[in-house]
């Protein structure tokens, strides 16, 4: 909704309600279709050409680049911005898979780490040439040099924003 289709209202607080205006909406917009869309493709590579969803195909990514192939499931789980028990869903099914294991954390033993096994990391092995390919025709050849490092800068930019909202830390105004 922008500022020209809307009439004012408050927010809970009172507050009136901060529209979009046209060149703001058309920017969301670009960016909620732009990113749905290379999920999609993405996600569809994956299912047509491997065994592993894209969440799988992600799990495995971050576990291949931690040490030992070991993570923490909340920090997976926080890695991805999904919430645990969707995490514990995935990593159940990878586990029966053989993909991945979960051990107790030897830290706390409240706590459980997720460790890809051999058989894991030769899936993602075999699945990251198509992937990778996907990744290529959907975003990275589409953008120029300065054009990605720009999406670059803006998607950390928006990340950060988006981690700091999650955790009550936003300022509303």
């Amino acid at each position: 909704m922008t500022s020209d289709t809307t009439t004012e209202r408050a927010t809970r607080d009172g507050a009136p309600t901060r529209w979009l205006s046209e060149r703001e909406y058309g920017a969301w917009r670009a960016y909620i279709d732009g990113s749905a869309r290379v999920t999609e493709a993405l996600a569809r590579q994956l299912e047509q050409h491997t065994e592993l969803t894209l969440s799988e195909y992600e799990v495995l990514v971050r576990l291949s680049e931690s040490e030992d192939w070991t993570l923490r499931m909340s920090e997976i789980a926080d890695e991805l911005a999904h919430s645990r028990s969707r995490v514990t869903h995935a990593v159940r099914r990878m586990e029966a898979r053989g993909l991945v294991r979960r051990v107790a954390c030897a830290k706390d033993g409240r706590g459980v780490n997720c460790v890809m096994t051999q058989r894991g990391f030769d899936e993602l092995s075999q699945s990251a040439p198509g992937h990778v390919a996907a990744v290529r025709k959907v975003l990275i050849d589409v953008l120029d040099p300065a054009e990605l490092d720009q999406l670059g800068a803006m998607m950390s930019r928006i990340s950060d924003a988006a981690r700091a909202a999650a955790a009550g830390c936003a300022d509303e105004t």
